[in-house]
């Protein structure tokens, strides 16, 4: 006898022909194969998942976002976000697919030949006390006043002068930011900021593109790194599944 199942396990949206490598697997413990539901031209990803089964921990959201990031490299996927479980297959054809068919297949095929990446810039640590020493006066004499004296006699100063690195890092993550949108305006793109995962984070944003111009993209974050000179690390990741740009509506288990 199999193991009892209390769901079905909803990945993302793809077109009818994708077929998952015979040995996918996604979420669970132990990992539970992938497999296909599908309704005209559109079609589900989906695990069984067991009875007893608690979603949620870190091999799980690594199974989730490698599964459609795998997925959204050769076919384009509308993910759906972690933790969508319905009934049964019956239930993801009939409820998930078969209702918005319309929907999935005109969002799919906006997504053809295009991928989602992710740049995220930091600014280097060592850059950033000295430019802002250099630009405020204010900063340079609190700096000055806190040198070699302890924490506890200088704690007012080391208050004031942290906010006025993070009101300046806030100003120049701004300009670089549109600077690198900016500079990405030449390419067919879609461009969708994210809120920083980083205090010292200096551009944080999602970008659709078409696979043609991933050369010229990267072209582009090239010369975005030369002319910030040492000032920004910035790093490219992806492609992955179009997580910022579309997503299918979570079914209702």
């Amino acid at each position: 006898m199999g193991a009892e199942t209390s769901g079905v396990y909803v990945y993302g949206i793809v077109p009818a022909d994708v077929e998952p490598e015979p040995d996918v697997t996604g979420v669970g413990d132990p990992p539970a194969p992938v497999t296909v539901v599908r309704h005209g031209q559109v079609a589900a990803l989906v695990s069984p998942l067991g009875s007893t089964e608690a979603l949620g921990t870190p091999e799980d959201l690594t199974a989730h976002a490698e599964l459609l990031d795998g997925s959204a490299s050769v076919a384009p996927v509308l993910p759906l976000r972690f933790g969508a479980v319905m009934t049964d297959a019956d239930a993801v054809e009939s409820e998930l697919l078969e209702a918005n068919e319309d929907r999935f297949r005109a969002a799919l095929a906006e997504l053809e030949d295009r991928a989602q990446f992710v740049v995220r810039g930091r600014y280097v640590e060592q850059t950033l006390l000295p430019d802002l020493l250099g630009d405020d006066p204010e900063a340079a004499r609190l700096h000055e006043q806190i040198r070699g004296r302890p924490e506890d006699a200088t704690r007012d100063a080391r208050i004031a002068l942290g906010e006025l690195i993070n009101a300046a890092i806030e100003r120049e993550r701004a300009r670089d930011t549109a600077r690198v949108i900016e500079a990405l305006g030449d390419l067919d793109v879609l461009i969708n900021p994210r809120e920083p995962s980083h205090e010292e984070d200096a551009v944080h944003v999602a970008v659709l593109i078409h696979n043609g111009d991933r050369a010229r993209f990267e072209d582009v974050l090239r010369e975005l790194t030369a002319d910030w000179d040492g000032k920004v690390d910035l790093a490219l990741l992806g492609p992955m599944a179009a997580y910022d740009f579309v997503t299918a509506p979570a079914p209702e288990g």
